[in-house]
């Protein structure tokens, strides 16, 4: 271990990752502030804001008071190669556009949370090529990944609970709900996100149209490629701010304790991904990065229960998971967060 002195501190900040933030003032952007700030070998170079530039970020992000003296900023100079990652937490559809319109260094990695560039069809823009960001099923290629499409919130939870049994061709039909809290429907205020709706109140939406089902619809054939298998699925806004429960049923002529095998096997390397043999609920995962899994069976009938933290886990935590993975470093590296246990 190197003596503590001040040419070590100094080589040390020199050898941080220069991050840049294009849109931080959302929920997915603040997320992502409160994990950088916090991670110890990164530094925000520049935090990107129209509407708010010139403003300090605790001004709109207030529970940051006295935590950063950070300042929201139009300045786009250091996307000239002043950055060596560049996050984007922009809205669906606005990525591609702010690629298109800005010319970003190409020594510049990226990270998008937004879903311009999931699906394989459109990972593609001028000469970047964005790889799928789940750790779980696409780690080899985020390692040596330039550019990362970061997995949606509802996709990144229901993959979860279903890629053991693509991996082992036993998909047919599935049929699976899930809840989701406020903030995944983003900042902007609509009739359904105010609080005076939501409370004491729930509603599916997109019911078998959801946007994520493109990407869901691709991991799964990643891992069973014979694509014998159709996804329904029914989504619900649900009357509490964060996290995500998901359960899918399918037919399954596997034992119970051979699925347990299967599932343990197919996550033991999985940083964040885990098996619980006890029923789960969304306490477990709020405010940190994992994602737990429940198995239940009665008969030839499987439930599998996922759960996550739609802002870390489904968004930004995820996207700082796959960071240090792009950079070589520890994967769970500024993510041990502690959950609110009550």
């Amino acid at each position: 271990m190197l003596p503590v002195n001040k040419s070590n501190i100094i080589l040390f900040d020199m050898q941080k990752i220069k991050i840049g933030i294009i849109g931080g003032a959302g929920y997915t952007g603040g997320e992502l502030i409160r994990l950088l700030i916090n991670h110890p070998a990164t530094d925000i170079i520049f935090i990107h804001s129209r509407s708010n530039a010139g403003k300090p970020v605790e001004e709109i992000h207030q529970d940051l008071l006295g935590e950063t003296s950070l300042i929201f900023t139009d300045n786009l100079s250091a996307l000239s190669g002043g950055v060596d990652l560049l996050f984007l937490c922009l809205g669906h559809g606005e990525s591609k556009k702010f690629l298109s319109e800005n010319k970003v260094a190409d020594t510049i990695k990226i990270i998008d949370l937004a879903n311009d560039f999931r699906l394989s069809k459109q990972s593609v823009i001028g000469n970047r090529k964005f790889v799928y960001g789940l750790p779980e099923l696409n780690k080899t290629q985020i390692l040596k990944a330039d550019n990362i499409a970061n997995p949606g919130c509802f996709a990144t939870t229901l993959q979860l609970g279903l890629l053991p049994l693509a991996k082992a061709g036993l998909l047919d039909e599935i049929y699976t709900t899930g809840i989701t809290g406020s903030t995944g429907a983003g900042q902007k205020l609509a009739t359904t996100s105010h609080f005076s709706w939501r409370a004491n109140n729930i509603q599916a939406y997109k019911t078998l149209t959801h946007q994520h089902l493109g990407e869901i619809g691709e991991s799964l054939l990643q891992l069973q490629p014979k694509g014998n298998f159709d996804l329904s699925f029914v989504p619900w806004r649900g009357d509490f701010t964060r996290g995500i429960f998901v359960s899918s049923t399918v037919h399954c002529e596997l034992g119970f304790d051979e699925l347990t095998m299967m599932y343990t096997d197919f996550y033991k390397d999985a940083a964040f991904t885990f098996l619980s043999n006890q029923p789960i609920f969304l306490k477990q995962v709020v405010n940190t990065n994992k994602a737990i899994i429940q198995l239940e069976k009665v008969g030839t009938k499987l439930v599998i229960h996922s759960i996550t933290d739609n802002l870390l886990k489904g968004a930004s935590g995820q996207a700082v998971q796959n960071m240090n993975l792009m950079f070589g470093l520890n994967e769970t590296l500024g993510l041990k967060l502690k959950g609110p246990g009550f």
